[in-house]
């Protein structure tokens, strides 16, 4: 072998080693300023410091040396859910053009609208995915998510319009991912007549306040009322949002939750871009109840009614069916 191909190739291998310490030098950096974030606007101080030095212990033990972002996401991930468990805090990739090199509260803005396009805009009827009425006048309602109510408020009023004058309600939020907490709010204030009833709460760390929150003294159209019954069916599935108006209705003692419990993720939250194209959840903010005291961080809801999800329809309908005092549905001619 000639000289030239020998410093040829070590040129190459010289340039692969800069390229890996470089690739984990950026790492260390995306790892310190996600372990920095948290120890310092974490919701909660001192979990959110235990956080952050496993974060910064594994940095220094050699980890984070992922060669993607997505794997980097996914490791980072994996340390803070090990100590945090469930809920909003997490690390993810967002492969937009605007995205690259984000570490600016522009770019955090930019990542929530385009957030709110794809998990609540129209493609997806704003999350109402369907508004029915069912043998013995049984309202149906499913919600994939809770959108803006700048964005559905419009669908809402006009699913509730719909709704008004059934005898009683399921809603199901089996899938229902969560979404905006302030049209949760809305619909809720449909289930009472006027007056304000207390919902969760918002706890900020960066004010030391808690900010009260209410049912709507006016909603446009008819309430659905206090007195019919509401059947509310959860998951594992449900969550966040979808979690916060279960959990509100049913301290309220207004509906009946059928199903299984859900996922556990009451803390709200904020975008942080970390560099590169990774995006920190940051749980900046925790839901109390007033009327619990708690909320359901980590445990989930748990339903009046435990059966397996995939049953939680079936029961409820017949749950409605007997308090309306409705006889079983006729069966199609032909059936036994």
């Amino acid at each position: 072998m000639t000289l030239q191909p020998l410093l040829l190739a070590a040129a190459l291998l010289a340039a692969s080693i800069a390229g890996a310490v470089e690739a984990r030098e950026d790492n260390a950096a995306i790892v310190q300023r996600v372990a920095d974030l948290i120890e310092h606007e974490y919701v909660d101080p001192s979990l959110g410091r235990s956080i952050a030095d496993a974060l910064r212990h594994e940095l220094a033990g050699g980890g984070f040396a992922a060669e993607s972002d997505e794997a980097l996401a996914t490791a980072l991930t994996a340390t803070i859910r090990d100590i945090s468990g469930p809920g909003h805090l997490y690390v993810e990739v967002d492969r937009t053009p605007a995205a690259a090199n984000a570490i600016d509260t522009g770019a955090d803005s930019d990542f929530d609208r385009r957030e709110r396009e794809r998990y609540y805009g129209p493609q997806l009827n704003f999350g109402f995915r369907k508004v029915e009425r069912l043998d013995n006048n049984i309202g149906l309602l499913e919600l994939s998510v809770f959108a803006p109510v700048d964005m559905g408020g419009d669908t809402a009023v006009a699913a509730m319009q719909f709704l008004a004058n059934t005898e009683a309600l399921v809603i199901d939020l089996r899938g229902n991912g969560g979404g905006h907490g302030e049209m949760a709010n809305l619909l809720t204030s449909y289930l009472f007549d006027r007056g304000q009833h207390p919902l969760s709460g918002v706890y900020a760390r960066k004010t030391g306040a808690t900010t009260p929150q209410h049912t709507h003294p006016y909603v446009p159209g008819p309430r659905y009322g206090s007195d019919k019954p509401v059947y509310l069916l959860t998951s594992p599935r449900t969550f966040s949002a979808a979690e916060a108006f279960t959990y509100d209705l049913q301290a309220l003692g207004r509906v009946t939750v059928v199903g299984e419990p859900s996922g556990g993720g009451a803390n709200p939250f904020e975008y942080r871009g970390v560099g590169r194209a990774l995006v920190l959840w940051l749980e900046t903010e925790r839901s109390v109840n007033p009327l619990t005291g708690g909320n359901w961080q980590t445990v989930g809801v748990q339903p009046d009614v435990a059966v397996p999800a995939g049953k939680a329809l079936e029961t409820a309908l017949a749950m409605a069916r007997e308090a309306a005092g409705a006889p079983e549905p006729p069966q199609p001619p032909g059936q036994p």
